[in-house]
């Protein structure tokens, strides 16, 4: 009976650790989902752990961002060309912590919905993104009539808060970042 105990204790958490649910395994899943991503978005291995990291936080962001639904057209951002590979920037601020700049397109000059649009980009990459960041989100120099006015409301914290306290706004904000099936 002792030894059936031994066999189902060491089963259980090698099944945890290769899952991810202990801690062990869960550092472990990370490392291992950081390095095949390195495998696909890194440059090559002469670059330094640093750059090689800012590229995999990069795919990761771009990643997260190119299935956000457009308000009212029934297309992704990324397949209307609001957000690009090229739109994404991330930079080391320290060993532990990252600035992500995000800077999209509208598809108009005049585009109501721009100020949307970047609340659901914040919303998406403060739920989603897997390490320490600073976000910056701004509308691309030139390709808006209001673009200074929309970059101040969508990187104020309190103006981002009290949008997302509005039920509709919040409704809206969350059918844009649904993952598709």
């Amino acid at each position: 009976m002792e030894r059936l105990s031994g066999l189902l204790s060491w089963t259980l958490s090698r099944v945890l650790w290769l899952s991810g649910l202990s801690e062990r395994g869960a550092a472990r899943q990370s490392q291992i989902m950081e390095e095949k991503a390195l495998e696909v978005y890194g440059r090559g291995h002469t670059e330094s752990e640093s750059t090689r990291r800012q590229w995999w936080f990069r795919g990761h962001t771009e990643d997260l961002i190119r299935n956000i639904r457009d308000p009212e057209k029934p297309n992704t951002l990324e397949e209307l060309e609001v957000v690009t590979e090229s739109c994404v920037e991330v930079q080391e601020i320290n060993e532990d912590d990252y600035l992500v700049i995000i800077r999209f397109t509208p598809t108009v000059p005049h585009c109501s919905l721009a100020t949307l649009i970047g609340l659901c980009l914040r919303v998406k990459l403060q739920r989603c993104l897997p390490f320490k960041h600073k976000l910056e989100i701004y509308i691309s120099e030139g390709t808006h009539s209001t673009e200074e006015d929309i970059n101040k409301q969508i990187n104020d914290k309190e103006r981002v808060a009290a949008a997302m306290e509005n039920p509709n706004l919040r409704e809206i904000v969350e059918q844009c970042v649904l993952e598709p099936d």
